[in-house]
């Protein structure tokens, strides 16, 4: 029988020790992500900024602060509840997106994460984990806001909160808006999950 917590243990040592792409030359502090281990919904960006790269934390620069309002004041959803992490583990120079070289050098730290958790839901934030993980050239606009299947998962695409930071418009059909209604979405999903939960 697998120890979970010793196979989480092994992972982040992989994590803070991996030299697979250029990205490690630059960082400060990887970082692999932060939530309870047996959560129902992981959450998915791109990959971490100047302060998460200084602090190891996932999203605690101020598109984290965003997300954690989008979730919670527009959802209900505790940000605790969730594991929260990114594409890949390292800071991009300058916040550019991750290439697909450093992607893939991070996909075996993702999806071993996603093994160990087994979530029913994935959320993910804009295109970068979208178009690989649904292996699609479609867009984050028109993919946002349907629960996709990826290997039996509920797969949720949202913008990403660094989107809605340069497009601060509330009006009817802007990105603004569409999150807060995605996010209401998810929240209904969830609810469903905790409602079999109680009739199992």
């Amino acid at each position: 029988m697998i120890d979970i917590e010793s196979a989480w243990e092994e992972l982040h040592r992989r994590i803070a020790s991996c030299r697979k792409c250029d990205l490690c030359d630059m960082r400060h502090h990887t970082v692999p992500g932060e939530g309870p281990h047996d959560c129902r919904v992981v959450i998915i960006g791109e990959g971490p900024g100047k302060e998460e790269d200084e602090s190891g934390r996932p999203f605690v620069g101020q598109a984290g602060r965003l997300l954690t309002d989008i979730l919670e004041k527009g959802g209900g959803i505790d940000r605790k509840s969730l594991y929260i992490t990114n594409m890949v583990k390292c800071r991009p120079p300058n916040n550019r997106d991750p290439n697909e070289g450093e992607i893939n050098a991070c996909r075996d730290f993702l999806e071993a994460q996603l093994l160990l958790i087994h979530p029913d839901i994935v959320v993910t934030l804009g295109n970068v984990p979208s178009k690989p993980l649904l292996n699609t050239t479609q867009g984050i606009t028109s993919m946002r806001g349907d629960c996709k299947n990826w290997r039996g998962i509920k797969l949720f695409p949202m913008f990403h909160p660094s989107h809605l930071l340069h497009n601060q418009s509330n009006a009817v059909g802007s990105p603004k808006y569409l999150t807060w209604q995605d996010v209401k979405k998810l929240k209904a999903e969830i609810d469903k999950l905790k409602n079999k939960s109680k009739e199992s």
